[in-house]
């Protein structure tokens, strides 16, 4: 399999449900939720394409364009970006959808770095 591939099997999609135990007093998503859901989604996605151990080094970027309100269904969408040495980096968008109509918009994006480890801790090759 040529690297193109193996990005392509990689991409990670999760849909959830916004419940009101997930929204702040504005009733929207807490950014802290949406971060949480963004690594662990890039976590799945880094995982699925080197088959080996990560573990998350940063948060590049967060960007929150739109607030999710409650009573929507959101996808997160996570792509590999950039393959270095030990480390890969992964794009995490956060679509919303309405749960009633087909509108669909990008309310967040970010950018993880995930470094390859071994059994004692060790950096690896991620390739």
């Amino acid at each position: 399999m040529n690297l193109e591939e193996k990005i392509s099997q990689s991409e990670t999609r999760i849909f959830k449900a916004v419940f009101p135990n997930t929204t702040n007093h504005y009733d929207t998503l807490f950014g802290g939720t949406a971060m949480h859901l963004m690594d662990e989604v890039a976590f799945i996605t880094a995982t699925r394409f080197a088959r080996k151990r990560m573990v998350t080094v940063s948060s590049d970027r967060i960007d929150f364009s739109k607030p999710i309100p409650a009573g929507t269904i959101i996808e997160l969408v996570g792509k590999v970006v950039h393959i270095g040495n030990t480390s890969l980096k992964v794009s995490v968008d956060i679509y919303i959808e309405q749960m009633y109509s087909a509108h669909r918009e990008k309310a967040i994006s970010g950018t993880f770095t995930f470094v390859a480890i071994d059994e004692h801790k060790k950096p690896v090759k991620v390739v």
